[in-house]
């Protein structure tokens, strides 16, 4: 008997969370953004660590401005990292824009550097990845996984 009780009360809750149920389904849904590597720039360094300046292009494919607060990444050049960090300064890109800016990387490359600097010439291309999280400072979503390939200059 006292079940039978209960169930008229948890059917009233189930129909009070049905339009908040409801509302979260209509929730926009963020496309990851783009993000290529633009540059990157020797800086300095020693044997042991070497700080590089990486620019980066960021696109939102979104029809809704992306607010960003962060973005943490793994940067990978000819399948070897090279550096992994985060950004803190928080920017916002426009809907269907892109925003470019410069990290700062410190890597530990006495092997990887050696390949690099190793190429003959300047104008060959270095195919990287760049993997990661993009947080976001406001909506219901904070998180947006990325995991980027392409090619550029050193």
């Amino acid at each position: 008997m006292r079940e039978l009780a209960r169930l008229p009360r948890l059917a009233m809750l189930f129909l009070a969370c049905m339009p908040w149920l409801a509302g979260c389904a209509a929730l926009p849904k963020y496309e990851s953004p783009k993000l290529s590597l633009v540059a990157v720039k020797m800086q300095g360094g020693d044997f042991f660590s070497q700080r590089l300046q990486v620019r980066l292009r960021v696109f939102n494919p979104n029809a809704r401005e992306l607010p960003i607060s962060g973005i943490a990444y793994r940067i990978e050049i000819n399948d070897t990292e090279i550096g992994n960090g985060s950004t803190a300064a928080p920017f916002t890109v426009p809907a269907m824009g892109e925003v470019e800016f410069d990290m700062q990387v410190t890597a530990n490359l006495v092997g990887a550097m050696g390949k690099l600097l190793s190429r003959r010439s300047s104008s060959e291309e270095l195919a990287y990845r760049l993997v990661g999280d993009v947080s976001l400072s406001s909506g219901f979503l904070r998180r947006i996984p990325f995991d980027e390939r392409g090619s550029v200059k050193l």
